[in-house]
């Protein structure tokens, strides 16, 4: 009986297919694309992480420490005191307030008269280019400045602007002793609020601006023939289309002026109730020199302008969506 000699199995290599070769050869050249256009990005993320992150973290760490300078000896980990102790401090629940009143205050005023001056730049004069510029300037010109214009050339009791028109204006009326307020001690709160409002109204002016002409024209063309006044183009045309604009102005001033320094440092010192909360920040880091709770007073601001920083982000992006589609 003939005998079959049966041969071992060779292994089976895995075929590969030139339109297989091609799809990996295709993936590698487009991750090479991908790395290529992201390696000149690269140093300036470096650059950012140590900026901003690294310096972030290192004020996590310290907020739960016990870290206080006139203590040297006091030096530990503090769990959440620290931050119990932001909660329950009673300074720091009235620069709560104070920042809540001078931030409202200032976006709103700011907003209302960046859209009046808008709806007058909107329209066609002559020299429109040059009060543009002019009226966009306050916002160019460096905070600590504007509130030491402010401050003296306006708010001073003996040589202040203010003082000084108050002093003609009674004097055509034959008055001899015109009234002659100390603004920075009457009024400190309300000093701070015209010094800022000042300041960014241009900034929502611009936004405000570049929402106005991006108004679709023939819709209120079409309007003014169909006989609507004025009033109702700004009722039912103009401030539906401002609304992202609005609240992008809204939101993007808010984030600025809870971070203002300058003008209560410079103007009242964060006194006679004018301190907020970077004022306060600033008191317990270098006047109480405690570390671990300024740290935590940091942490917490922080938080709380990220969560306004989101809102703004999604206006920016519902924004940026409607350009696209149109």
């Amino acid at each position: 009986m003939p005998t079959q000699t049966t041969e071992a199995p060779r292994p089976v290599e895995a075929a590969v297919t030139p339109s297989g070769r091609q799809a990996a050869r295709a993936r590698r050249a487009q991750r090479a694309k991908d790395w290529a256009r992201r390696a000149p990005l690269l140093p300036a993320l470096v650059f950012l992480i140590i900026v901003t992150q690294l310096p972030f973290v290192a004020t996590v760490v310290i907020s739960f420490t016990r870290w206080n300078a006139l203590a040297p000896d006091n030096r530990g980990f503090a769990a959440l005191d620290n931050y119990l102790a932001v909660f329950t401090d009673p300074a720091m629940r009235s620069s709560v307030v104070t920042t809540v009143l001078l931030t409202v205050t200032v976006v709103l005023v700011s907003l209302l008269l960046g859209l009046g001056l808008a709806l007058l730049l909107d329209r066609s004069f002559r020299g429109r280019g040059v009060v543009r510029t002019l009226l966009i300037t306050p916002f160019l010109v460096v905070p600590v400045a504007s509130a030491l214009l402010w401050k003296h050339a306006l708010y001073n009791a003996s040589y202040g602007l203010l003082n000084g028109a108050l002093t003609w204006i009674w004097g055509l009326f034959g008055s001899d002793s015109p009234p002659q307020p100390d603004w920075m001690t009457d009024s400190p709160l309300a000093a701070v609020e015209m010094s800022l409002i000042w300041q960014w109204t241009p900034f929502m002016m611009l936004i405000l601006l570049a929402g106005l002409q991006s108004r679709p024209a023939d819709a209120v063309e079409a309007a003014r023939m169909d006989g609507a006044t004025p009033f109702d183009i700004f009722r039912y045309l103009t401030l539906p289309h401002l609304r992202r604009y609005l609240e992008l102005a809204a939101l993007l001033g808010t984030v600025y002026v809870v971070q203002n320094f300058d003008a209560v440092f410079t103007i009242t010192s964060g006194g006679l109730g004018t301190a907020n909360l970077p004022f306060t920040i600033y008191q317990t880091f270098y006047q109480a020199h405690d570390y671990g709770q300024a740290s935590a007073q940091g942490v917490i601001v922080v938080l709380c302008s990220l969560l306004v920083a989101t809102f703004a982000l999604r206006s920016v992006s519902s924004l940026l969506r409607e350009e696209v589609t149109r």
